[in-house]
């Protein structure tokens, strides 16, 4: 009775393994230059998925101190809603005095933040020194530095009398403070925008703009009222958070919010809202849906990039087979059979593959993390499932790239090939 193993042959051996390790260093500058191609390949992959878990982690940072316990009061994005293909009402904007009310008549139900964006293209100006023209001034009350998840490094937010009385103070954020300041503590300095002189009496931390989409390291934030007088003239849409210390209490504090906002906003009994209340979760689910389809169109470009760096593998394994020829027929006169011809070539062919996916992770890991400085993130990002995914995609651009050749080897006559010069 034969042995299983003489029926099953070993398709991988530790013999193939040396030899394809002794054919790299036959041949270093070959071998190097395979290597690179799969490793720019596995490079562009893992880099671009690892650069967007890194800013899906920022976003996710941003707002991880108010998780499930907050929720948004804005109105409609769009000045038109369809019923059943029919033009809806048009609403108009929540206005300030419609915020002020709505945060009076909550009460301790929850906290509440009103916001507002008065410019995103504003000059500010200290002495000779000034930004360029790309800051976000925002208008804000006493709890939205809490709210939208801005913390300050020195400094303190707004006082009621400030926000009651639209004082010319602000708090700014940290790239603007360098851009003016440099290294010198920005606080009680007094700059300029639009026209006006303003007291900086606060300096936010550094979060990124992408962490709470906000653009807060541009922020120029002055109290609510401030940023009315600033817009004035001006349909502003003011938005409004609303935070609960308890998750448990969320469903009740939006259903109450609801009732609020449609007293305040004259909503007839019947009608539809004149307004959109948003959780934090569904933002969540949003932010999940759309770094879903980056994933997939990082992917896809990384196995576009894959598929050439595999056809450059196999024009590379052409040309080492027909420079092997004499070797190969050498082999074969020395019994060596057409299977383990193409072992020996398939090995060769995937621990090429593998060297330059280990560069290519790496390499990724190392590219998407400077991803996650630049937009603010501070934690690393080791993706284990790409680097899964990257070294099984290398063994199998490996299979695929080496396949034809290992089989052409496999057929070569071996006298015809000993011949070969």
């Amino acid at each position: 009775m034969p042995k299983l193993g003489a029926r099953f042959p070993k398709v991988f051996n530790l013999t193939n393994f040396y030899e394809a390790i002794g054919s790299i260093r036959a041949n270093p500058l070959r071998a190097t230059l395979t290597a690179l191609i799969i490793g720019i390949g596995i490079t562009a992959l893992v880099g671009i998925l690892t650069a967007i878990d890194a800013i899906k982690a920022s976003v996710y940072e941003g707002a991880e101190d108010l998780g499930a316990t907050s929720f948004d009061i804005s109105a409609y994005s769009r000045g038109r809603r369809r019923r059943h293909g029919m033009e809806g009402q048009k609403y108009s904007k929540i206005s300030l005095n419609e915020a002020m009310r709505f945060k009076n008549k909550m009460g301790d139900k929850a906290t509440v933040a009103i916001y507002v964006r008065v410019s995103w293209n504003t000059e500010v100006k200290y002495g000779r020194r000034k930004s360029n023209p790309n800051i976000n001034v925002f208008g804000g009350n006493e709890n939205a530095f809490y709210a939208k998840g801005m913390d300050l490094v020195e400094g303190r937010i707004f006082s009621d009398k400030e926000i009651e009385f639209g004082m010319p103070v602000c708090v700014i954020g940290p790239e603007l403070s360098q851009t003016l300041f440099d290294t010198e503590s920005p606080v009680n300095k007094v700059i300029q925008a639009q026209g006006q002189m303003f007291k900086v009496i606060g300096l936010l931390k550094k979060t990124g703009s992408v962490a709470n989409g906000s653009g807060a390291d541009r922020a120029f934030v002055v109290p609510i009222k401030k940023g009315e007088q600033m817009g004035a003239g001006r349909d502003l849409n003011y938005e409004i958070t609303a935070v609960v210390k308890d998750p448990a209490e969320l469903s009740r504090a939006m259903d109450d919010a609801r009732g609020v906002m449609r007293t305040v906003r004259h909503d007839l009994p019947g009608r539809d809202d004149s307004f959109e209340i948003v959780q934090s979760a569904s933002l969540a689910e949003s932010i999940e849906d759309v770094t879903g389809f980056l994933q997939v169109a990082g992917f896809g470009i990384g196995l576009i990039t894959l598929l050439g760096a595999s056809i450059g593998l196999m024009n590379i394994m052409l040309v080492s087979v027909t420079e092997r020829t004499h070797e190969i027929g050498v082999r074969k006169a020395l019994g060596a059979t057409p299977f383990k011809i193409r072992m020996q070539f398939l090995t060769e062919a995937i621990t090429i593959c593998l060297i330059g996916g280990v560069m290519g992770i790496v390499l990724g890991i190392s590219a998407g993390n400077v991803v996650s400085v630049l937009i603010g993130n501070s934690s690393f990002i080791i993706p284990w499932i790409w680097i899964s995914l990257g070294l099984v995609l290398c063994v199998a651009v490996g299979i695929s790239s080496g396949l034809w050749p290992a089989i052409k080897a496999s057929r070569l006559d071996p006298v015809e090939a000993l011949r070969f010069e």
